[in-house]
């Protein structure tokens, strides 16, 4: 190979090693945030990246997805159907809330092994959805390993409204958390460029952090945590585990 080539093969190297990684989200999406009159709500649960419309990754059948509810959790695994996406598996569940009160529901998706970044990402996902418009329950807590403790009602938002909300591991905040944040892109807005798909922000000393939603759409969270203990690539040796603490938010622009 000609010498003269070589500046250029390392510039491009350089290049490849300095491109952003596209952001996995796992997705919980219920057909509406609040419901004015009860009723029932379907939930689409996709690993993908949102701002870019995929492409959709394998999801395998999840490890638990639940609804808390009034303070009692039900378990949604048995209800649990296969809705495929892109020849990759999806899922989806539907559930009648016909109580006023807002329901919380969550999913606790098996390890995805990424080869890419050399680790397994766990994303533990939830979204609130509010029955008869109560504004009542969007605070409550499900537990899970790492989660978000929503600050702003994350129900009946308007586009210009800031969510806030404390990312959380082992009941503890995360000071400094990094969190990702991504638009549901259904409208087909462009990107000026790749640092326009995902933002980023970095909570306080106090987990605490804040993001106005400029457009309308389900927005979602992203709090990302490294897990306590690795565990073992196909390959057999030991890799970090990127746990995400995810919460979905949708904005409504007036008269929608």
């Amino acid at each position: 190979m000609p010498r003269r080539n070589a500046p250029l093969l390392a510039a491009a190297a350089l290049a490849l090693s300095a491109a952003p990684a596209c952001a996995h989200f796992q997705e919980i999406l219920p057909s509406a945030d609040v419901l004015p009159e009860g009723g029932a709500v379907t939930l689409d649960l996709t690993f993908t990246h949102p701002f870019e419309g995929g492409p959709v990754m394998e999801m395998a059948r999840p490890a638990a997805v639940g609804m808390l509810a009034g303070g009692e959790k039900t378990d949604l695994l048995p209800a649990l159907t296969a809705t495929p996406k892109e020849g990759k598996s999806a899922w989806g569940v539907s559930v009648d809330l016909p109580e006023p009160g807002g329901a919380v529901f969550w999913v606790t998706p098996q390890p995805y092994w990424e080869p890419a970044e050399g680790k397994y990402i766990v994303h533990y996902a939830k979204v609130v959805v509010d029955s008869w418009a109560s504004g009542a329950g969007w605070e409550a807590m499900v537990g899970l390993p790492v989660e978000i403790r929503p600050l702003t009602r994350p129900t009946g938002l308007w586009v210009g409204n800031a969510f806030s909300g404390v990312v959380m591991k082992a009941g503890a905040p995360v000071p400094f958390a990094e969190v990702e944040v991504e638009l549901v892109n259904t409208a087909g807005i462009a990107a000026p460029n790749e640092a326009f798909v995902t933002q980023v922000i970095t909570a306080d000393a106090h987990g605490t952090f804040s993001y106005t939603m400029p457009f309308a759409g389900w927005w979602g969270f992203a709090a990302l945590t490294e897990a306590d203990r690795p565990m073992l690539s196909p390959e057999g040796r030991e890799v970090p585990v990127e746990e995400g603490a995810l919460i979905w938010v949708q904005a409504t622009a007036p008269g929608r």
